[in-house]
């Protein structure tokens, strides 16, 4: 008999519903698709422990006259659908006021500290090692004072986060990853995050061992989700299903459900591309690269080169545009030598954004027996164990390792 349902099967909702079981719940985990087919399935593959700082909006007027101007790679908006982002884009630009924005990061920094912990623990349960390198990610630049720049930001971080790097110049850079054909000015390597060459062979890890331990999963459509006496129904593709409890862990279709039920949270979603590549002979990236000054992530995948894209704003629906990506792979080429495409169309998701950059991690405000997770922007797999763990303590009545107050839906509530 289920007792609760778990409405999401990507990295935040399988870890939620594995927690939930450890802790003695009949758990459903139910999706439209196989658990880590859709968000999480596209991204850079990165358990980013170094991450203490979430993405704020930038406030410096080049940067954002730059952006209008559609120059660059690392942000995309489609004109129709900046209406539709205008109020939680103000939002967000308000909180990454410098004052705001470092209270944010002394509530967002402890979720990021536990990360590969968190993971690590799952990882091993689910006998996933196989997937995951421990040997952390890059940051590549072109010009010395963006290096320079970093490099300060980034000592600030390992003195008062206790955050491992290590500074590269050109020569150690060339040394470390030989491949990469123009000359650099160096790059920074956080050392400490581990990264994952399939992200969706991880889901699907967790999630077959939340099925070997007894865990059901099933097919379904988290907008038939309905009120059930004190408890909840979801409609699946074997009937209607009914539990005491339900969680919602749909990422950037969170919105929809909500607002469904009488919220009206001020979510936003930033669209991203990824399109894999056959690495030609000799040809081998030991760590996932950003370009910083460009604006994309070349990242070692077991089928080839990964490249993914920055952020694009356009409605959840709307066709792909595939400009930034196009633009991208120019540019990459240049920096690495790619083989053929191995897709014939790209990869397209969308993360699932606040405006104070933190998730949402608690009960519902109004609903008894219903639980919200998501909002995780572009954290999800970092976040997802720390998160599965948090939402099964709070169900459980028990003191969650985590301060969680700060993560509650009730801050964009008005009454």
């Amino acid at each position: 008999m289920t007792d609760i349902i778990v409405l999401g099967g990507g990295m935040v909702g399988v870890c939620v519903a594995l927690h939930l079981q450890r802790r003695g719940h009949a758990v459903l985990l139910v999706d439209r698709r196989e658990p880590g087919h859709e968000t999480s399935f596209g991204n850079a593959g990165i358990i980013q422990s170094e991450a203490v700082r979430p993405r704020a909006f930038p406030r410096d007027f080049a940067t954002l006259r730059r952006i209008a101007a559609g120059r660059g790679l690392d942000t995309r908006y489609e004109l129709a659908a900046l209406p539709g982002y205008a109020s939680p884009l103000a939002q967000y630009w308000w909180h990454s006021e410098p004052t705001r924005y470092r209270k944010i990061v002394a509530e967002y920094a402890p979720l990021i500290a536990h990360s590969v912990s968190e993971h690590a623990e799952l990882i091993a349960a689910a006998g996933a090692e196989q997937l995951v390198r421990r040997d952390g990610w890059m940051l590549l630049f072109h010009t010395e004072k963006r290096r320079d720049l970093t490099f300060a930001d980034a000592e600030r971080d390992a003195r008062e986060y206790g955050v491992g790097i290590a500074k590269l110049d050109a020569a150690a850079l060339a040394q470390a990853e030989p491949s990469l054909r123009v000359p650099l000015a160096g790059a920074l390597h956080w050392t400490d995050p581990w990264t994952v060459r399939d992200p969706g062979a991880l889901v699907a890890a967790y999630a077959a061992l939340f099925t070997r331990l007894g865990g059901t999963i099933a097919i379904g459509d988290a907008g038939t989700l309905r009120a059930a006496g004190t408890g909840w129904s979801v409609g699946t593709s074997a009937g209607p299903e009914s539990a005491a409890g339900a969680v919602l862990a749909l990422g950037p279709w969170a919105s929809g459900v909500t607002r469904r039920l009488g919220y009206r949270l001020p979510l936003f979603i930033k669209r991203g591309y990824h399109r894999e590549y056959r690495p030609p002979p000799g040809v081998t990236l030991n760590h996932p690269m950003l370009d910083v000054e460009t604006g994309y992530l070349l990242a070692p995948m077991q089928r080839g080169i990964r490249l993914t894209t920055g952020a694009e704003f356009a409605r959840h629906d709307a066709p792909p545009n595939e400009a930034q990506l196009e633009g991208a792979e120019a540019v990459a080429r240049q920096m690495v030598r790619l083989g053929d495409r191995l897709d014939p169309a790209p990869w397209l998701g969308a993360r699932p954004c606040t405006p104070d950059m933190k998730p949402v991690i608690g009960p519902a405000p109004h609903h008894p027996n219903l639980w919200f997770t998501f909002g995780h922007a572009h954290h999800g797999l970092t976040l997802g164990a720390v998160t599965g763990r948090l939402i099964a303590e709070l169900i459980a009545g028990e003191t969650p390792f985590l301060d969680v107050a700060p993560f509650s839906a009730r801050r964009f509530l008005r009454h």
